[in-house]
């Protein structure tokens, strides 16, 4: 008598996304316990990442140096300007021309000896501050190709801080932690990030004001007429930031702070940032303000955790994409890029997580909603599927599942799985048995038919012309055991993919 033919099917695979944090045998069959170099698409379905592209021709002034900072001032007229830091000198990016931006402040220049800049655009003026260094402002109103020091610049009153965080909010600059003073806050006169000392500038100094004793400010970030000052253990939330001679403390964050100050970013309705324990996000329950902080990298946090440990808090970068709905964050020493989806967060609070390869070394969303990211050499933007001009591996691998009968013995029979994008792309096929990663491995290319929507690409895009179904491609394997794993490795080259279902067939029969 020939064993009953067990099945197990698995729609929108990894849609809930990499989940390393909990028991691997107790995983839902929407998580993944890989997802390398992939996204959670808008229809819910995990396919592969988009690649780079550099946005200008190579630059013997930036050479092969890694561009560290970057940041788009939009100028009165509503032009606008990327600005760069790399090599130990500052650039300004115009359409696909990227130049040097030279010392035109007319004594002796100042010496820049990192890139590290955070900078704040502010009435028409990019004003860019880093720890131990002048502060520096470029104003293209006076010059399109110069920039000089905030103290150089005309009107200048007041004398500026060298801090190391810089924001512009409600019409002014605040900027905070030098060498000498991690707790005041310097904030600019309106629409004046050179006056210092006159109008409504002033100081803010919140060393008595940490709730669990002495902290130090690692960043500053802006919301709904909040100041949020982020210290490594505590948070400072200051209300009626609009006017600050009458600011008040309104709220505070005890036993949680930010330890990476490019991790800060403002969302449409949220604040995300990297604190010791993890992704965090500043949304509460309105009427509660005791209610925790989310933590959305719940499902990784621990190795995320463990990876950030090792890293140089620094040079961790970050970047908000509302047109992606992404969170990226870089951490360079481990190697790793972890990708937040930020569509909806799952029951338990976290979000969507997936990994990358990609390490740009600078992260920015424009104003036209495109993500600009510092390479050695280049200031590149996310799009097409190609590394600039290399391949990259794209793996997913599934939860462990036991098709709904744990006792018995499989005999691993056939797969069937449905794929869109890719035709003619080779795919690997990987299956192991109880916990081992020992997989075994099945070699497929993916052929198929062009489907279209009505004979035309949707939207006069090649969503549906471009791609391809892949459906139904039966492969024989032969294998043994209780729990069964598969994984999907491919190599993108110029295609989009998207992994739509999984279809498991076993032969099963029971142990003695």
């Amino acid at each position: 008598m020939s064993e009953q033919l067990l099945t197990s099917s698995i729609a929108a695979p990894g849609f809930m996304g990499v989940n390393t944090q909990d028991a691997s045998v107790a995983l839902e069959s929407g998580y993944a316990t890989v997802a390398s170099n992939c996204v959670i698409d808008k229809f819910g379905r995990i396919g592969a990442r988009k690649g780079w592209l550099p946005k200008h021709s190579s630059n013997a002034d930036l050479s092969t140096a890694n561009v560290k900072a970057i940041g788009e001032l939009i100028a009165n007229d509503g032009s606008s300007y990327i600005v760069a830091a790399g090599n130990n000198k500052l650039f300004k990016l115009v359409g696909s021309t990227l130049s040097v931006l030279t010392y035109g402040g007319g004594g002796t220049a100042p010496t820049i000896s990192n890139d590290r800049w955070q900078m704040a655009p502010l009435n028409g003026v990019m004003y860019l501050y880093q720890e131990g260094h002048d502060p520096l402002v470029f104003d293209p109103t006076v010059s399109a190709t110069t920039f000089k020091r905030v103290s150089e610049k005309t009107g200048y009153l007041g004398t500026v801080q060298s801090a190391n965080c810089v924001i512009s909010a409600y019409g002014r600059t605040w900027s905070a932690s030098t060498l000498t003073d991690k707790n005041t806050i310097q904030f600019s006169d309106l629409l004046s990030g050179h006056v210092l000392n006159t109008g409504s500038s002033g100081t803010l100094n919140v060393a008595q004001v940490w709730p669990a004793g002495s902290d130090e400010i690692q960043g500053l970030a802006a919301h709904n007429n909040y100041l949020y000052i982020f210290g490594r253990r505590q948070i400072l939330i200051y209300q009626g930031a609009n006017d600050p001679t009458n600011m008040s403390l309104a709220d505070t964050v005890s036993g949680i702070g930010c330890c990476a100050r490019d991790s800060i970013k403002v969302t449409g309705g949220d604040i995300i940032f990297l604190s010791d324990s993890g992704v965090r996000s500043m949304q509460r329950v309105v009427q509660d303000r005791s209610a925790p902080l989310r933590d959305l990298s719940m499902n990784v946090r621990d190795d995320l955790v463990q990876a950030v440990s090792s890293e140089v808090l620094a040079d961790i970068k970050a970047v908000y994409s509302d047109n992606n709905a992404f969170y990226l964050l870089v951490l360079p020493v481990t190697g790793i890029t972890y990708c937040f989806d930020m569509r909806v967060t799952l029951q338990n609070g976290a979000a969507r997580a997936t990994t990358w390869t990609l390490l740009p070394t600078a992260l920015f969303s424009t104003r036209s909603k495109d993500v600009y990211m510092g390479f050695a050499g280049f200031v590149g933007y996310y799009t097409g599927h190609l590394d600039n001009t290399s391949s990259y591996r794209m793996g997913y691998y599934t939860n462990y599942f036991d098709l709904g009968s744990p006792t018995a013995i499989k005999v691993l029979k056939k797969i069937s799985f449905t794929m869109i994008g890719g035709k003619g792309a080779d795919v690997i096929l990987k299956y192991g048995f109880d916990y081992s990663s020992n997989y075994s491995s099945q070699f497929l290319q993916l052929s198929g038919i062009e489907v279209a929507e009505y004979g035309i690409a949707e939207y006069n895009i090649g969503e549906y012309t471009a791609g391809v179904i892949f459906d139904n491609q039966k492969v024989q394997v032969g294998g043994a055991g209780n729990i069964i794993q598969l994984g999907i490795e491919t190599v993108i080259n110029n295609f989009e993919l998207s992994i739509q279902k999984l279809d498991v067939f076993c032969k099963a029969g029971r142990t003695r």
